[in-house]
């Protein structure tokens, strides 16, 4: 389970629930990379891509992530990558 205070969930290997896909992915959900580190919530989806909110993101700008890198949704998002390759990767916006 995620700790709020922490921003951290489980890893994505240790993840367990009810798992939707990247169509039940709703506005505020927080996004989590597979380390089970925080990486953002959802401002909303753009056509195949995650749009964050610039409110959570280190250089206070909004970001985009594929659609394609969501491994799991349920209460948040999990995507297939640490957070380290999701920094590297995601485009500004």
């Amino acid at each position: 389970m995620m700790s709020s205070q922490t921003g951290k969930a489980a890893p994505l290997d240790q993840s367990t629930g009810p798992v939707g896909s990247p169509a039940d992915i709703r506005e505020h959900m927080e996004v989590f990379a597979s380390c089970g580190t925080k990486v953002g919530n959802v401002d909303h989806v753009e056509g195949d891509t995650i749009r964050l909110t610039k409110r959570d993101s280190p250089d206070g700008q909004h970001h985009r992530i594929p659609l394609s890198w969501v491994a799991k949704v349920h209460d948040h998002v999990h995507l297939d990558r640490d957070s380290d390759a999701v920094h590297q990767q995601w485009t500004p916006a």
